[in-house]
């Protein structure tokens, strides 16, 4: 399960399908209707949230918004209520781990998308999360080669 901090525009559209169906698992595990990942690390950040569902339900609703700007057929009826007033809120750290490792996916699944945004240093995050000065997340399941560089990361 990757439940993608970047913003979905970054995402090809194997992979924007993909965050789909993993956001929707995450919004069935947290509203106890499957048994199936209860313990994923990626549902710490989601769980630490005032509401949960809430805030799983603003996650899909970014997402439903990327698919929709692509012309997609995702069904919005399975989307929640989404009022949330308070955003998660994530590491720099954390959004530019996600940034390398989807360009290191992308340059081999999908060559010409991973070279369709060539100058961004810093990437938007997807619209739920606000961007704050930290390490990549302890949650992260991260490369030898990447946990050494894990503490030498601009925080």
């Amino acid at each position: 399960m990757r439940l993608w901090t970047l913003h979905p525009k970054y995402l090809d559209p194997p992979g924007l399908t993909a965050v789909w169906r993993e956001a929707l698992l995450a919004r069935a595990i947290l509203l106890h209707r499957t048994r199936g990942y209860r313990f994923h690390p990626q549902l710490q950040r989601f769980r630490a949230h005032a509401r949960p569902v809430a805030a799983i339900n603003s996650y899909l609703a970014g997402i439903l918004e990327e698919a929709r700007a692509r012309s997609y057929r995702f069904d919005a009826g399975k989307v929640g209520r989404v009022r949330l007033d308070e955003p998660l809120t994530e590491s720099r750290a954390q959004l530019l781990y996600e940034w390398r490792h989807l360009q290191a996916k992308l340059s081999a699944r999908n060559p010409a998308w991973s070279l369709r945004f060539p100058r961004t240093v810093l990437p938007e995050p997807h619209p739920l999360f606000r961007i704050v000065p930290g390490p990549v997340q302890s949650w992260e399941r991260v490369s030898a080669r990447d946990a050494r560089q894990r503490s030498s990361v601009d925080q």
